[in-house]
């Protein structure tokens, strides 16, 4: 496996160094996916830009986390899994959602399901979704504004999995309580 260096605010490529910052700025730490990410300082950028609008997007904080972490999962991702895990827990999230999320049961109401299910559908299908698919999202109160935010989330997403994947990011020390492997 090839060795990725886990940048900090003094050996980063000068492109990154404020980056860092913003990074130090919104969690009070480098979480070790920036660090990695720092190498490309377009990518860690991209990513900080996306995750901001994801955020800003017209999900609440619970379909948020069923979004970050349906796609984390899917995507077997040992690093955002347990991050995504604290971070539903600094949001307020009820545990019950973020355990049905990381253990692949079913969610407590019909309506997350149906985000659950439209995102896999996403992922799955790499957007090439059925209209009777999207028609059923829609049918269970979302909109196509949210059809198009699901993209917005997958996006920033395959960003971080697929890095975390390529560098074996280490999961932070504030997370490894929820070290997560998929089942199966």
């Amino acid at each position: 496996m090839t060795d990725f260096t886990l940048y900090t605010a003094d050996n980063a490529p000068q492109d990154s160094k404020p980056l860092l910052d913003n990074s130090v700025k919104e969690f009070g730490m480098i979480p070790g996916l920036h660090a990695v990410m720092a190498e490309a300082p377009g990518l860690l950028e991209g990513y900080q830009v996306l995750h901001q609008l994801f955020l800003d997007s017209s999900f609440d904080d619970e379909e948020t986390t069923v979004v970050w972490q349906t796609i984390n999962v899917e995507h077997n991702c040992h690093y955002c899994v347990p991050a995504h895990t604290g971070i539903a827990k600094a949001m307020k999230v009820d545990d019950a959602i973020t355990e049905a999320l990381r253990n692949e049961t079913p969610l407590p109401t019909e309506r997350l399901e149906a985000l659950r299910t439209f995102t896999l559908a996403v992922v799955r299908e790499r957007g090439f979704v059925e209209d009777a698919t999207v028609q059923t999202f829609l049918d269970a109160g979302y909109t196509k504004r949210n059809v198009l935010e699901v993209i917005l989330g997958l996006s920033q997403k395959v960003m971080s999995n697929y890095t975390n994947h390529l560098a074996n990011t280490p999961i932070d020390a504030p997370f490894k309580n929820f070290e997560w492997h998929k089942q199966g």
